[in-house]
């Protein structure tokens, strides 16, 4: 039986990324450079294999709303308000989308998120470091 209020997961990532204005990696760069908060929401083991972006703040995705939520008891220091500048990125720029656009729900309309994830940002020749060795 269908749920005729269902949607799939593809319109509500176009639902998410309408709501953003996302960056591409040198603009993502640029801003963080100029005082954004720069937020890697992969799980440990993709970050071991993929590499990071030397400075950016790990926040899991599991955690990241209670970590931003001016609100919150668990907030990061990061979390001055709801006009701090965060962006967002995953592996290739999917769940960060949705990550974004959860930050906007608590009202960090400013948040956004890198388009490509962090396999733009190396491809950009952006800063990395680490990831396991490629055959």
């Amino acid at each position: 039986m269908l749920n005729p209020e269902a949607r799939t997961i593809d319109e509500i990532l176009a639902e998410a990324r309408g709501r953003l204005e996302r960056l591409d990696p040198g603009r993502a760069h640029a801003e963080w450079r100029g005082g954004a908060v720069l937020v890697d929401i992969r799980p440990a083991a993709q970050r071991a294999d993929e590499g990071e972006v030397p400075g950016a703040l790990i926040v899991e995705r599991n955690v990241l709303e209670w970590r931003f939520d001016p609100a919150s008891g668990s907030r990061l220091p990061e979390a001055t308000g709801h006009d701090v500048r965060v962006i967002v990125f995953c592996s290739q720029g999917y769940t960060s989308s949705l990550a974004a656009a959860s930050l906007h729900d608590l009202g960090l309309t400013r948040a956004t998120d890198v388009i490509g994830g962090f396999h733009a940002w190396h491809a950009a020749g952006l800063p990395t470091t680490g990831g396991a060795p490629r055959r």
